[in-house]
């Protein structure tokens, strides 16, 4: 270790005798970001957040950051990039950029080559100055991707293993710096959707110091104006009507998937929070390692996606509203994903096999009519369309999904380029070559999501696992808690778009059966086997049939406000989420009935309720 420490010294000091230097850059970690975004969907699986040049077929601006250099001389420049359409093209990919040393571009062209994310060496470079710019030169706004960029007078390039890779960032970025403690807190919250939202205020209107770590600069999940989905299912029902006071604060008044930004009302949802004295917002974190103690997590530790500042947040209790189930599974949590045989659970709707496939992911977008041409450049990397299979519409909203058969976390990246491959493939069918170009003349892309709108993945396994037959039976259990409205909403490949693409449909049909309003079971909202693991959202311990149900996002915000209640009872009597169920369950549902709204807010929430059969017996 010492030695180690002394070599580190060793490269940063000017001038000094050593034979070897290097500086390593995470390009999401630019002062000027120019028109590039930052992307920290994938960091999980490819190691780190990084920048995209998201322009919609028009290159965006350049990006810059300064850098010192711990000595002149030659270098050899590397950066971690690849062409996203190699799963579906052999040639060279759209998404091309070159990297520049103080405003001078480097010959070579990046981001067209590699299947997989890989060093490319980007050339050399005589450094004879201790401060230099690095740029990146976006060439044709079609996604093209930065992780780092490393600079080395020795030559070589860095690990491609991610293990290996890992140890290599921590160390260029880190050094030996351990994290910094975030603060003292009694509930911490990962993931700042709807359901974690509401968790954290009614937690906080409950006298509880909460932590709310969001990995996004932004609230609402796929409730934001990243995704755009509007919120579904109803409020203020039976058996505890006071539920659904905080969406009802938080929720947009506008309805609609795939409209202008304003409509999510992003600033609203941030307001709210930060009108909450007992929360402590963490935007631009993302969770991604924990420490346990036997079958209690003890810390959960969030990386900052764009300074790579990490934090460790300690509390008794934790609240997984990743989606994904991300910190029940770095915990050891059970957990399910795709789909349970007819055997199992004895469901009508279950395939008579249990297997893999789950409901996708939406990449949404829309174009708006202009005064004048609007040309498009043509985009034809693998995915051919033609007069039968082209779509001839000017938006696409829940339908365009992707990745039903393929695996939602491991394949994630994949399913979301897959998502922009179609939208970017058939606009420029569209423009460039379809009998109603003319009619598109005028039209341009003004929006298209790059964060994907994620139905299913990992489902974190309760003391009870609801099931289609619970639902459809209305089988009332003591521990009743937020109310589900929402059909039955299955999702499943467009039989009509799987005879043009075959294994890769990107449009999906909605299959409802109609339920009485239901209670969800307390026991589906903490780990059956993490002692101290609450869940809020679409990773609570259900089916896959009955996630059809209860993943809009109402019913997710009230199973937030419920699992808020239960911090705070669970805090009082410092007892576990089974111990709240098992010996304070009349305390919770005293809580439910008053609710934790702080406004006398009449009902704003009165788009897309779904269908329903209304109260069931006995509510």
């Amino acid at each position: 270790m010492r030695i180690r420490l002394c070599l580190i010294v060793a490269v940063l000091l000017a001038g000094c005798s050593a034979g070897e230097y290097d500086v390593f850059i995470e390009a999401e970690g630019f002062d000027d970001k120019g028109g590039w975004v930052v992307d920290q969907q994938f960091m999980d699986l490819m190691g780190s957040p990084y920048l995209m040049a998201h322009g919609m077929g028009k290159p965006v601006d350049d990006a810059h950051t300064t850098v010192t250099m711990p000595a002149r001389g030659r270098y050899d420049v590397y950066v971690r990039t690849f062409n996203w359409t190699a799963p579906w093209y052999d040639g060279a990919g759209p998404g091309r950029f070159q990297l520049s040393i103080d405003g001078v571009a480097l010959d070579k062209v990046l981001g067209d080559q590699g299947d997989a994310w890989a060093w490319q060496h980007a050339g050399s470079v005589r450094i004879r100055n201790k401060a230099i710019t690095v740029g990146l030169h976006d060439l044709t706004g079609f996604n093209g991707r930065v992780d780092a960029i490393y600079m080395t007078t020795s030559g070589a390039a860095p690990p491609d293993d991610g293990e290996q890779l890992a140890r290599f960032r921590r160390e260029k970025i880190h050094g030996y710096e351990e994290p910094s403690l975030a603060g003292n807190f009694d509930l911490v919250i990962v993931g700042g959707g709807i359901a974690g939202t509401a968790t954290a205020i009614s937690a906080a209107r409950l006298g509880l110091d909460v932590a709310l770590i969001q990995d996004r600069p932004v609230l609402g999940g796929n409730n934001s104006s990243e995704v755009r989905v509007h919120l579904g299912g109803r409020i203020f029902l039976e058996p505890y009507p006071a539920l659904g006071a905080v969406v009802n604060e938080i929720g947009p008044l506008r309805w609609g998937n795939a409209q202008p930004a304003d409509y999510y009302e992003d600033e609203k949802k941030l307001d709210v929070v930060r009108a909450e004295e007992n929360i402590s917002l963490f935007l631009n974190y993302r969770a991604g390692q924990l420490r346990t103690d036997g079958s209690r997590i003890k810390e959960v530790v969030a990386r900052h996606i764009e300074t790579a500042e990490e934090l460790v947040f300690q509390a008794p209790l934790f609240v997984d509203c990743t989606g994904d189930g991300t910190i029940g599974y770095l915990a050891g949590a059970d957990y399910v994903m795709g789909r349970e045989g007819y055997d199992e659970f004895n469901e009508p709707t279950a395939p008579p096999q249990a297997d893999r496939m789950t409901m996708g992911s939406s990449v949404q977008w829309y174009s708006i009519e202009t005064d004048s041409e609007q040309p498009f450049p043509e985009f034809s990397y693998g995915v051919d369309f033609s007069e039968k299979s082209a779509r001839k519409v000017t938006m696409g909203e829940w339908t365009w999904e992707t990745g039903m058969n393929l695996n939602q976390i491991s394949d994630f990246e994949r399913i979301r380029d897959y998502g922009l491959q179609v939208v970017f493939s058939n606009w420029s069918f569209l423009k460039n070559h379809s009998s109603v170009k003319d009619d598109y003349s005028h039209r341009a892309l003004d929006w298209v999501a790059y964060i994907a709108g994620k139905r299913e993945s990992r489902r974190l396994l309760g003391d009870h696992i609801l099931t289609e037959n619970d639902i459809v039976d209305f089988v009332l259990y003591p521990d009743a808690s937020a109310p589900a409205s929402w059909s039955i909403d299955l999702h499943y490949p467009d039989p009509e778009n799987t005879k043009h693409f075959p294994g890769n449909e990107f449009l999906s049909i909605a299959v409802h059966q109609a339920i009485h309003q239901y209670p969800i079971p307390y026991r589906c909202l903490y780990s059956r086997n993490v002692d101290n693991l609450f869940m809020a959202g679409r990773n609570i311990s259900v089916t896959h049939v009955a996630l059809g149900t209860i993943r809009v996002m109402r019913t997710t915000g009230m199973m937030g406000e419920v699992v808020g209640m239960a911090a705070a009872v669970a805090t009082e009597h410092n007892t576990t989420p089974r111990g709240v169920y098992e010996n304070h369950l009349d305390q919770l549902r005293e809580l439910m009935t008053q609710g934790v709204g702080r406004y006398d807010l009449e009902n704003q929430q009165t788009y897309n309720l779904g269908r329903t059969l209304g109260p069931g017996p006995g509510i």
